[in-house]
């Protein structure tokens, strides 16, 4: 004969925490201690496919998040241009007689040393062009002075001040004199081939000029290789107007007279093409004079007819 065991009831909830209630003690009027809450049975984790979804939907999300992110950045780089600043020149030196600043100028330029160069350059520029050192023409240039200073016209940390200085000894006939056996005038031409058509260019040109006043200066100018072309080139990309009066009159003196014959030189139907150009633009009255004999010479040389040229 079989014996049949009442089916044990389930509970209704099978998580721990109400089954730990429903096998403790609950509130009721006979019993005021309050149940103990289970601290060792960790809460319940969630249904997986909750889980899954979950953390499915939270991978997607990141993946959107950054892959945007990528494709913004790729899209539209940020560019950050760092402008070198320009090197500041050192504390002024001032030496008021001429012939004590030529005598510390050798001295700091005979180191070698690239401070020292710049020191003296710019110590050369302050007393010759803004305090006007005393003595002028009676104190000539050292050459090895010149030499130095002619030097620094292709370093693009001392141009600037190079041409400065260059300019204000070039006013004195003596000192042209000094520049030109120093070789000055091929070096100004080459120093040119890299000087945009700024004020750098323009007071190297009215250096140059200067230096064509002496004969050997002039003669050195028209023996130098592509000198026509390069200056044609100059007059072009000239920007100021004190500078292409100071290339109109190089032009003069390369094309005058007896020049123009020999090799390296440009058309002088394209001499007299910029020339003109030069006048009718930004060009000032001085300019306009020398352009007007630079043509008239053509003309009178018979190289350029300039009526068909005008035309």
């Amino acid at each position: 004969m079989k014996h049949h065991h009442p089916k044990r009831k389930q509970p209704l909830f099978s998580c721990g925490f109400f089954r730990y209630c429903t096998t403790q003690s609950v509130l009721s009027p006979t019993n005021t201690n309050p149940p103990v809450l289970p601290l060792s049975d960790p809460p319940p984790p969630p249904p997986k496919s909750e889980s899954s979804s979950s953390s499915n939907t939270s991978q997607s999300f990141t993946q959107w998040r950054f892959s945007n992110t990528s494709q913004l950045h790729q899209s539209s780089p940020t560019v950050v241009t760092i402008k070198t600043p320009e090197p500041q020149p050192p504390a002024p030196v001032i030496i008021s007689d001429l012939q004590e600043l030529y005598h510390v100028a050798e001295l700091q330029l005979s180191t070698g040393e690239e401070s020292d160069i710049i020191k003296a350059i710019y110590m050369l520029q302050h007393n010759l062009v803004t305090s006007r050192a005393v003595g002028g023409a009676s104190v000539t240039c050292p050459p090895a002075v010149m030499q130095r200073v002619l030097s620094c016209l292709k370093d693009k940390d001392v141009a600037k001040p190079a041409t400065k200085v260059l300019l204000a000894l070039c006013l004195v006939e003596s000192n042209r004199h000094v520049a030109v056996e120093e070789g000055a005038v091929g070096k100004v031409v080459e120093a040119l081939v890299d000087l945009d058509g700024g004020a750098v260019a323009e007071r190297a040109l009215a250096a140059l000029e200067l230096l064509c006043t002496v004969a050997e200066g002039a003669a050195e100018l028209r023996a130098h290789a592509l000198v026509g072309p390069m200056m044609v080139e100059v007059m072009r990309r000239m920007e100021t107007t004190r500078g292409r009066e100071n290339a109109i009159g190089i032009l003069a003196v390369i094309y005058g007279d007896a020049g123009g014959d020999e090799g390296g030189f440009a058309p002088q139907e394209e001499v007299a093409r910029v020339v003109m150009l030069a006048m009718q633009g930004d060009c000032s009255a001085r300019g306009r004079r020398k352009g007007a004999q630079l043509l008239k010479m053509l003309q009178e040389n018979e190289r350029l007819d300039l009526t068909q040229e005008v035309g």
